[in-house]
């Protein structure tokens, strides 16, 4: 007999970044596990071909929907979110904001002002927008609900030549734990996932090179990089009943890299 706590069926779920990589990850484990779930992308046909694989994987096209967003755009956020509500049949259980950008290495004493609002525009303007949405829906509803975060190892360590990120990581995890404060009495849990090195498009450059590898792989305890599937039982726990006693929470999925 299955534990029922892990059981999302009839649940709902919105996973921003859900058209590869972490977020994939977890919208598939998702709707394997019974949920409906709706991945936002901001490319409309990488983000309708992530849509067709899971359909595929979880067999039943009818639980899976697709939206092209723009997570920095405030007009187009709360547009593709009505939309995603309207799909996923009135109602939204939980909510991943997993949508996020790189830097591209650059030393402190060359960022552009650019550079820095790129990065906060989508990592923390992004989050804010979706979570904002999320929690007016989770509130009015009187269903409660969970908002999860993907922030990164980054906001826990110094990300040298990579400041902008890791000051929009840290970011987000400070607004998750405010946020948990804040939406608590309204049945609103928020936490947030830091990964470490995970295989996606977004570190395919460090990840691919020998260099790199040879110099990060030996301090990673479990001697491997993350991989997308690495999530799944994260969000499964995350948006269910499992974790109804769990707010304001960072879980590190890592393989010990930031305790060795």
């Amino acid at each position: 007999m299955t534990y029922s706590a892990f059981d999302l069926n009839g649940r709902t779920a919105l996973v921003t970044g859900g058209n590869g990589g972490i977020g994939y990850g977890m919208a598939q484990a998702l709707l394997q596990s019974g949920a409906s779930v709706a991945i936002w992308g901001s490319r409309k046909e990488k983000t309708e071909h992530a849509r067709e694989q899971l359909a595929g994987t979880c067999g039943d096209a009818a639980r899976v929907h697709a939206f092209t967003c723009d997570v920095g755009n405030e007009a187009a956020l709360q547009s593709a979110f009505d939309a995603t509500v309207e799909a996923l049949g009135g109602r939204l259980d939980a909510c991943f904001a997993n949508a996020g950008v790189a830097g591209f290495g650059t030393p402190l004493l060359d960022t552009s002002l650019e550079e820095w609002q790129r990065i906060q525009r989508i990592n923390v303007e992004g989050v804010f927008l979706t979570f904002r949405a999320a929690a007016r829906h989770m509130k009015a509803s009187g269903r409660g609900g969970s908002l999860v975060a993907t922030a990164s190892t980054a906001a826990l360590e110094g990300a040298a030549r990579n400041s902008a990120y890791g000051a929009s990581k840290g970011a987000v995890t400070s607004f998750v734990r405010a946020l948990a404060v804040e939406l608590a009495r309204d049945r609103i849990r928020v936490n947030a996932i830091l990964p470490g090195w995970i295989v996606t498009e977004m570190t395919a450059h460090s990840t691919a090179n020998d260099r790199f590898a040879h110099a990060v792989l030996p301090r990673i305890p479990a001697r491997r990089w993350g991989e997308k599937e690495d999530f799944g039982g994260i969000a499964v726990f995350l948006a269910g009943d499992a974790s109804s006693y769990v707010t304001g929470e960072q879980f590190v999925i890592d393989g010990g890299y930031t305790k060795f």
